[in-house]
Order: structure tokens, then sequence, then C-alpha cells
């Protein structure tokens, strides 16, 4: 997957600028490969499209906030998902529920495994 989302950003330049805004500073480059991806695959039309001018990009004010307020949503499930795989960070069942349905399909073979708190209390 992680060539087809290349060649994809490859392809559509403005795509590629404006998920690289995105980018956390000090953010690794395996980190930052998948949570790229969960990005791209959720976006939807919050992403610019190739056809798009900057008069059509500005909408309407309440429209504008709409749209700033789902891509801060998308990237703080986008944060909570990686800090979840790489970090082994958990969150309320709910919030795990959405992240990991929000990143089904996305392949991650490197992630290191971690053991929960429960896992180490039922070994005691």
């Amino acid at each position: 997957m992680a060539q087809e989302v290349s060649e994809y950003l490859s392809q559509n330049p403005r795509v590629a600028a404006w998920v690289e805004a995105l980018r956390c500073e000090g953010e690794t480059d395996k980190h930052w490969r998948h949570r790229r991806e969960f990005l791209l695959r959720n976006a939807g039309d919050l992403a610019p499209t190739a056809g798009s001018s900057a008069n059509a990009e500005e909408a309407a004010d309440a429209e504008s906030r709409i749209r700033s307020r789902q891509l801060q949503q998308l990237v703080s499930f986008s944060m909570a998902w990686a800090n979840h795989v790489f970090l082994g960070c958990r969150y309320p069942q709910k919030v795990m529920d959405k992240i990991l349905s929000m990143a089904e399909g996305i392949k991650v073979t490197d992630a290191p495994i971690h053991t929960t708190r429960d896992e180490l209390v039922a070994k005691g």
C-alpha cells in the first residue's frame, strides 16, 4: 500500500502538499508513512482536488469553520491511532472503536508489541 500512496501523491501534488503540512515536527518516517495513509483514507472532501480553484476553496465562513473542525478531528483521530499502534496508548472504548474502524485495511507490519496493564495484572 505504501507504494500506491506514494504513486497517488506523485500524481496529485496539491494533495501531497496538503497532507505533508499535517506532519508533526519530529514524527519519524515510519510513523508518518502509516499516519499519512490513515489521513488520506479518511480525508474525504477535506483534501484538495486537482480541479479546485482558490475561489472554490474559499467557501462561506460557516462551511469553512465546519471543515476546519472536521480536519482537526481527523488529525486528532490519526494521532490517537498512531499512538495506539506505535506507543501502546489506550483511549476510551468509543474512541478506540472509532479509530480502529477508520484504520481498517491499513497494514502495519513493523509495529511494536505492547503488554497492557490488564495483561500484566492477569499474569500476577
